[in-house]
């Protein structure tokens, strides 16, 4: 284990626990200034993605993005902070899949903390597609949008240190398994849940970012997420509204979404939530998810800066006003 990874490992020992009651989440407005957040930027952190091409374990792709995230993530958190978790799995040809979880933590010495995600591998197949399905996909929406979200996020922190602790985590190989088989889906935030880098590692909540980068996103409350962490959705949905941003934050139920938040919650004590693009199926009488998802229409064509400035604004203000 190298120097940089002993720190990191020895920050978040420390800061492992956090002191609220996570059963009964709280927010108020604290009448703190919040930064802004630049959807451009984020829109180009997603580009640079999608131009390496599909992030499939294995890939000259996956391991270009991987080198990309780490390098971003040290310039904004410092090198000290970052840290990468690999792990393999075992393909469906046998071979073997070759992952890692990316991992920064800003204001690391701080004892209440919270923790962002997102998935950074895309689909290894378009089975929603008409054609060619065997093929990989871009996956821009799917995978590319919550990373760039939280990768403007990060740059945010490095000029403006949030006032408590935040994780980032992009968690790999969510998205490698097939339909039916749900046992090869979430490997990064399974690995990671099962296996955590610092044992007691207890933030206050996490919430998860998928599919939250497409023009017309719609986000009912995730039915999962209302179970896990009721306050959190309602605050991140009432801040929605004060900003005018209804539209995309939609308040009315959602679906029950298989996952990386559902890992996490189910394999640990953090409640962790999904802002995900999806339908209520009975009252839209469509596909819960978009029609793009696991498509090759997931390219750079349908993803939108104001929907990227929507989710990014909702959550800088709950991180640095409602905190």
């Amino acid at each position: 284990m190298n120097k940089s990874v002993i720190v990191f490992f020895v920050f978040l020992l420390i800061t492992a626990c956090s002191p609220e009651n996570k059963s009964g989440l709280q927010f108020s407005d604290k009448g703190r200034e919040v930064p802004v957040f630049n959807s451009d930027s984020a829109y180009q952190f997603i580009q640079t993605q999608v131009d390496f091409g599909p992030r499939v374990p294995n890939t000259y792709g996956h391991v270009e993005t991987r080198k990309y995230l780490q390098d971003k993530l040290r310039s904004y958190a410092g090198s000290a902070n970052v840290f990468s978790q690999e792990f393999t799995s075992v393909g469906y040809s046998g071979d073997q899949l070759n992952m890692a979880n990316i991992i920064a933590a800003f204001n690391p010495t701080a004892a209440d903390r919270i923790m962002l995600c997102a998935h950074w591998d895309t689909r290894p197949r378009a089975d929603e597609d008409t054609a060619r399905t065997a093929d990989f996909i871009l996956g821009a929406n799917d995978g590319g949008s919550g990373v760039g979200v939280l990768l403007e996020l990060a740059r945010i922190f490095a000029d403006n240190p949030p006032p408590l602790g935040v994780d980032i985590i992009f968690f790999d190989g969510e998205d490698y398994g097939v339909q039916g088989d749900l046992a090869n889906y979430f490997l990064g935030s399974r690995h990671w849940s099962l296996n955590p880098p610092v044992p007691g590692y207890s933030p206050r909540f996490g919430i998860l970012l998928d599919l939250v980068g497409a023009v017309n996103a719609e986000f009912p409350k995730e039915s999962y997420s209302m179970t896990y962490a009721p306050n959190l959705v309602n605050e991140l949905w009432d801040i929605a509204e004060e900003k005018g941003y209804d539209n995309f934050f939609l308040n009315k139920p959602g679906v029950g979404i298989q996952d990386d938040h559902k890992m996490v919650s189910e394999n640990t004590d953090i409640p962790v939530i999904n802002i995900i693009h999806h339908y209520n199926t009975p009252e839209k009488g469509r596909s819960v998810f978009p029609d793009h998802w696991h498509t090759h229409q997931d390219d750079m064509q349908i993803i939108s800066r104001e929907t990227l400035q929507a989710v990014g604004e909702v959550v800088l203000e709950l991180i640095y006003n409602r905190i």
